[in-house]
C-alpha cells in the first residue's frame, strides 16, 4: 500500500460511492455509515501518508507514474509536496466532518452520499495530480457532483445557484484548458508532466498569454473580484455540509493552482502580473468586508467574509517573498477550518429556527450557552484574535506584503477592521440583547454537532499557539518555489 498510498486516498471514496449505489435506498442508516466509514478510512490513509511524508524534502514525494494515453504522452502521474499535502489533509478532515454533518439530510440520501463521495475523489485528485491532463479531468470531476448537490438538495433558488456555479466554473475551465494545450504544444517533447514542464524556457509574451488563461480558471474558483458573484448564491442555497465543503476546500483549489502551476510554469509573467495581483487582493479584502457588514442573512455574511479572507491569500501570493508565501499557504488551511466551522454553526441555527435573518434573533446566548461559546470562538478566530490560527496566517501575509509595498499593506489592514466589525456585530445580534420569545424553546447544540466542531477548534488553537506544526511541512517547498521564480 505504501507505493500506491496516493491512489488509495483518491479512489477509496469512489469505491465507497459504488458501495452506496448497491445498498437499497430505504436502508438509510447503512448508507450513512458506509459514507462516514469511507471518509474515515480516507482520513486514516491521509494520516498514514503523513507518517511517510518527509517535511525537510522540497521535491515531490510518494510519486506514482503510469502510462495512460501514450499517443499524446498523457500519464497517470501523482505526487505530493509541501504545497499539496496540507490541502490533502484539510480535504480529508473537512470531508469527514461534513459527512457527519450530512446526517441531517432527509431526502434522497442514497444519491446524496454517492455524489458526496464522488466529490471527495475529485477534490483529492485535483491536489495530487502532477500531469496537467489528469489534473484537468479531476478538476472537472468536482464540478458535476457539486452542481447536483446544490441543485437537488439546496434552498428555494437552488437551480439558479447551481446553474450559475456551473457556468462560471466551466467558463474558467475552458480558458484553463486552452492554456494547458498551449503549454503542451510549446513543450519539447510534447508533455503534460509538471516535473518536466517547470524547468522549460518560455518567451515572456507566451507566458503572459497563457498565465492569463490559467488565471481566469483559478480566479473564478477562488473567487477573485469581479468573478465572485456565483459564490454568495451557491453558499446561500447549498445545504450546510456542501457549504462547508465549498468554503473549506473548493475555494482553495483556485489559489492552489497559482502555487502549483501558474508560478512555476510562468515565472516572468508572475513578476509582470504582480501589481495586478496586489490590486485585486486589496479590492477583494475591502469589498468583501464592506458587503459582509451590510448583510442580514447569516449565511450570506459568512460567504462574503470568505471573499475578504481569501483576499489575504492573494495578498501573500502577490508579495513574492518567503513571508508572503507562508502566510498565503497557511491562510488557505486556516480559512478552511475557521469558515467551515462558521458554516456548520449557521446550519445548527437554521435547522432549529428555519431562518437566517440576523435581525430576527437576539439573546440566544442565555438560551443556547454551548452554541454561544462555539460561535464566539469561531468568530474571534475569523477576525484574527492572537493565539488563534487566523491571526498567524493574516499576520504573515501582511508581513510579506509590507516587504513588497507599504501602501498595499496599509490598505489591506482595513479588511481586519471590517472583519472585527461584521463578526462582532453578528455576535451581538445573535447572542446578546433580549431573547425573542419566538425562540424560547430552541434546544442547544447536540452531541453530533459538537463532534463536527471540536476537531476544527483543536486545529485552530493548535496552529494559533504553535504554527510550526504545519509551517514546517510547507516551508521547504515554498522556499524552492521562490528560487524557481528567481526571487531572493
Amino acid at each position: 500500500m505504501t507505493s500506491h498510498i496516493l491512489s488509495w486516498i483518491i479512489f477509496t471514496p469512489l469505491i465507497g460511492a459504488f458501495a452506496v449505489l448497491f445498498v437499497p435506498k430505504n436502508a438509510t442508516a447503512c448508507i450513512k455509515w458506509i459514507a462516514l466509514i469511507t471518509t474515515g478510512i480516507v482520513t486514516a490513509l491521509t494520516g498514514y501518508a503523513l507518517t511517510l511524508f518527509q517535511p525537510a524534502q522540497a521535491g515531490f514525494q510518494m510519486i506514482e507514474r503510469g502510462v495512460w494515453i501514450p499517443q499524446f504522452n498523457v500519464q497517470y502521474l501523482l505526487g505530493t509536496d509541501g504545497i499539496s499535502f496540507p490541502m490533502v489533509v484539510l480535504t480529508a478532515i473537512i470531508s469527514l466532518l461534513a459527512c457527519l454533518a450530512s446526517f441531517g439530510i432527509k431526502e434522497r440520501q442514497k444519491e446524496y452520499y454517492a455524489l458526496y463521495l464522488l466529490l471527495e475523489t475529485g477534490m483529492m485528485g485535483t491536489f495530487l495530480a502532477l500531469d496537467l491532463f489528469l489534473f484537468y479531468v479531476l478538476w472537472e470531476v468536482v464540478l458535476v457532483p457539486m452542481y447536483f448537490l446544490i441543485g437537488i438538495w439546496g434552498g428555494p433558488r437552488r437551480e439558479y445557484a447551481a446553474i450559475k456555479f456551473f457556468l462560471y466554473t466551466l467558463a474558467g475551465s475552458l480558458f484553463m484548458l486552452l492554456g494547458i494545450l498551449g503549454v503542451y504544444f510549446a513543450a519539447t517533447p510534447h508533455t503534460f508532466d509538471m516535473t518536466q514542464l517547470a524547468g522549460m524556457p518560455r518567451g515572456l509574451f507566451f507566458q503572459q498569454i497563457v498565465f492569463m488563461a490559467f488565471f481566469l480558471g483559478f480566479a473564478i474558483k477562488v473567487p477573485i473580484f469581479p468573478f465572485h458573484t456565483w459564490l454568495p448564491d451557491a453558499h446561500v442555497e447549498a445545504p450546510t455540509p456542501i457549504s462547508v465543503i465549498l468554503a473549506g476546500v473548493l475555494l482553495k483549489m483556485g489559489t492552489y493552482g497559482f502555487f502549483r502551476f501558474s508560478y512555476p510554469l510562468f515565472p516572468e509573467a508572475t513578476h509582470w502580473f504582480q501589481p495586478a495581483m496586489a490590486v485585486l487582493a486589496i479590492v477583494g479584502i475591502i469589498y468583501g468586508g464592506f458587503v459582509a457588514l451590510a448583510q442580514t442573512d447569516f449565511k450570506k455574511m459568512v460567504a462574503y467574509s470568505s471573499v475578504s479572507h481569501m483576499g489575504f491569500v492573494l495578498l501573500g501570493l502577490a508579495a513574492l517573498n518567503a513571508d508572503g508565501f507562508r502566510g498565503a499557504m497557511l491562510q488557505m488551511f486556516t480559512h478552511g477550518t475557521i469558515t467551515g466551522g462558521l458554516f456548520l454553526l449557521v446550519g445548527v441555527l437554521y435547522d432549529r429556527a428555519h431562518t437566517r435573518d440576523l435581525n430576527g434573533f437576539g439573546g440566544l446566548g442565555v438560551k443556547m450557552p454551548a452554541y454561544a461559546g462555539f460561535l464566539t470562538f469561531f468568530a474571534l478566530a475569523s477576525l484574527g484574535l492572537p493565539s488563534l490560527s487566523g491571526f498567524v496566517s493574516e499576520f504573515l501575509a501582511l508581513l510579506g506584503s509590507y516587504q513588497y509595498s507599504k501602501p498595499v499593506t496599509a490598505l489591506s489592514t482595513i479588511g481586519i477592521i471590517l472583519a472585527a466589525a461584521y463578526l462582532l456585530y453578528m455576535v451581538q445580534r445573535v447572542l446578546l440583547g433580549k431573547l425573542n420569545p419566538k425562540w424560547a424553546q430552541l434546544p442547544d447544540i447536540n452531541l453530533r454537532e459538537v463532534l463536527t466542531l471540536v476537531p476544527l477548534m483543536v486545529l485552530i488553537l493548535g496552529i494559533g499557539v504553535y504554527p510550526r506544526i504545519i509551517l514546517d511541512y510547507m516551508i521547504p517547498t515554498l522556499d524552492a518555489l521562490l528560487k524557481t521564480i528567481k526571487v531572493s
